[in-house]
């Protein structure tokens, strides 16, 4: 009992946190087959359990039949900060591509973005080499005509890259034994 207790005092509360203008804390972009039964699924827990955060988490939230691009850009823009799970196959998704876009638009100015590197190194990501670079090859081909689309994801991956964040390879994992 007293652990909780002292877990309870010493854990933010939302009001805290953020201003109650925002509807959410954290809004969470990630590339799903990568990251959600494992990384993320954890994060979200940590973010909600010990800093009392309402994080936007895609797979949660949304309503049966809602439009899935309005209600990400509404919770975009209705959040105070993004968490960017950076993978080895975000870039092979447009959708990450166009959220990460927005994410951008939207906070960039507010220096309210952190990166997370998973299994991936900034170089790449900045770069667009190794696994971002297969992707990127598949976009070409698939939006040849639409140049102004892949130079504004390439451009975006950059920025995220030049963000300071954190590099999941610094961290020792927890092994189960």
């Amino acid at each position: 009992m007293a652990s909780s207790t002292q877990r309870a005092s010493t854990s933010r509360t939302s009001a805290e946190w953020a201003p109650s203008r925002w509807k959410h804390d954290v809004f969470l972009s990630f590339r799903g087959e990568d990251t959600r039964r494992g990384f993320i699924s954890h994060l979200d827990r940590a973010l909600a359990y010990w800093q009392a955060m309402r994080t936007f988490k895609d797979d949660r939230v949304l309503e049966v039949g809602a439009t899935i691009s309005l209600e990400l850009l509404t919770a975009i823009k209705e959040s105070y900060l993004a968490i960017i799970v950076l993978s080895r196959n975000y870039a092979s998704s447009t959708w990450c591509l166009d959220e990460l876009s927005k994410i951008l638009e939207c906070m960039e100015d507010t220096k309210r973005i952190l990166p997370i590197f998973y299994d991936v190194d900034p170089s790449d990501v900045r770069n667009q080499t190794g696994s971002f670079a297969e992707a990127f090859t598949k976009h070409e081909e698939r939006f040849s005509g639409d140049a102004e689309k892949l130079n504004r994801w390439r451009a975006a991956l950059r920025k995220v890259a030049n963000l300071a964040g954190l590099d999941s390879k610094n961290y020792k994992s927890r092994a189960c034994r």
